[in-house]
């Protein structure tokens, strides 16, 4: 498997306002390995951070260099979700409908609770979607997971069931919810599709060979190394240590496991977890080079 010159983690973020000018947690992060050098950049609004992106995949492609870019939020819903929504099973069809859809401004200011509210109204019985705060009017979108019945979709994908510490798609709200981050996260995959279009791969949905390639991330897989960094902001450690990590796997020639999947068919809708099988592994790799 052909290798990266740029390796670049992103851990994002749903937040409703520009994130404080003094970094600080659950906001945006974005780590890049080239070679040796590391670095890690804080960023605001997540409109800063996907042209910060953009600017780097657009350098590193015109250098030519390979970009290998993970993002820490679920590529697809679980199977069944993309066609009860757009008519076709395919996560893109899904990528393209909240990208016409969601609002998401230039200060972060966003619609997607309503817009879960929206969706929720559209299928069967009660959710999926489910969590938000208190005083909003959405009648549609259930504070807690146990009130919702009969929408028939499976509360999680083959990823997550592989990963069971790995939240549901489908929580947007309160500790540990990613389902925001997937909502504002997806129309970006639509967006850099359209951007730099067979330049472009969203793995596993396309082979890993073009010259910059979009993988989901789970930092969580080494999260013993991230909890015994101390004195940074987590989210920062997160991004640093994995970009770290896959650039060691890389370079003792073992790329390919990252990018392997089992035989699942759910997968091609759902997508999977860069990899998903090899924490053990990455975490190996930490102990040994101390990044």
């Amino acid at each position: 498997m052909k290798g990266f010159e740029t390796i670049v983690m992103a851990d994002w973020s749903a937040r409703s306002a520009p994130s404080p000018r003094r970094p600080v947690a659950d906001a945006i992060w974005i780590a890049v390995a080239r070679g040796a050098a590391r670095t890690v950049s804080y960023h605001r609004t997540r409109a800063s951070a996907e042209a910060a992106l953009c600017e780097l995949m657009q350098a590193e492609h015109a250098a030519g260099r390979r970009v290998l870019l993970g993002l820490d939020f679920a590529f697809g819903y679980p199977a069944g979700f993309a066609a009860r929504l757009t008519g076709t099973a395919c996560a893109r069809a899904v990528w393209s409908w909240l990208a016409e859809h969601l609002i998401d401004g230039p200060d972060n200011a966003n619609n997607r609770f309503a817009l879960a509210d929206a969706i929720n109204a559209r299928l069967p019985g009660v959710g999926p979607f489910w969590g938000c705060p208190q005083g909003l009017d959405l009648p549609h979108l259930p504070a807690k997971g146990r009130a919702r019945h009969g929408h028939f979709l499976p509360e999680r994908r083959a990823a997550e069931e592989a990963l069971p510490r790995a939240q549901t798609v489908w929580k947007l709200f309160t500790t540990g919810a990613v389902g925001s981050q997937v909502l504002v996260g997806l129309p970006m995959l639509h967006r850099l599709g359209q951007r730099f279009d067979s330049d472009l791969a969203v793995w596993p949905f396309d082979p890993p060979g073009a010259p910059l390639v979009l993988a989901e991330i789970y930092p969580s897989l080494i999260d013993p190394a991230v909890r015994a960094t101390t004195g940074e902001i987590r989210d920062a450690v997160q991004v640093r240590l994995m970009a770290h990590a896959v650039a060691a796997m890389q370079a003792e020639g073992r790329l390919a496991d990252l990018f392997a999947t089992p035989p699942d068919p759910r997968i091609s809708e759902e997508g999977w977890i860069l990899g998903a099988a090899c924490g053990p592994d990455l975490l190996a790799l930490l102990s040994r080079t101390f990044p």
